[in-house]
């Protein structure tokens, strides 16, 4: 699972959460970095795997967001694909056990 590198990801807006959480939906940038809604927070929380470097000025090119994508997709595949079946569900497996566990 990757991320492209300036989005986010949250079932909750920040300004909902801020008005749950404090009342106040002005305090939503407290509220996003409570959150950890940012690819760089996901990666190290080990939620995703990846996340795709975007280019400046990329979000106005849909093109070169499209290529990325897929040179990063053709390159995942590939390498998944000299997974066996088995070890391919136990990395998963695992991956997700992890997620919310605090380190040791």
């Amino acid at each position: 699972i990757a991320m492209l590198e300036n989005s986010v990801y949250s079932v909750l807006s920040p300004e909902g959460f801020a008005s749950i959480l404090y009342k106040d939906s002005s305090k939503n940038k407290e509220a996003a970095e409570k959150m950890k809604i940012t690819a760089k927070d996901l990666k190290e929380l080990g939620i995703i795997d990846d996340i795709i470097k975007e280019k400046d000025n990329q979000e106005e090119n849909l093109e070169l967001v499209s290529s990325e994508i897929k040179k990063y997709i053709t390159k995942t595949l590939k390498d998944l694909n000299k997974l066996k079946t088995e070890d391919l569900l136990n990395l998963r497996y695992e991956k997700y056990r992890k997620i919310g566990k605090m380190e040791e």
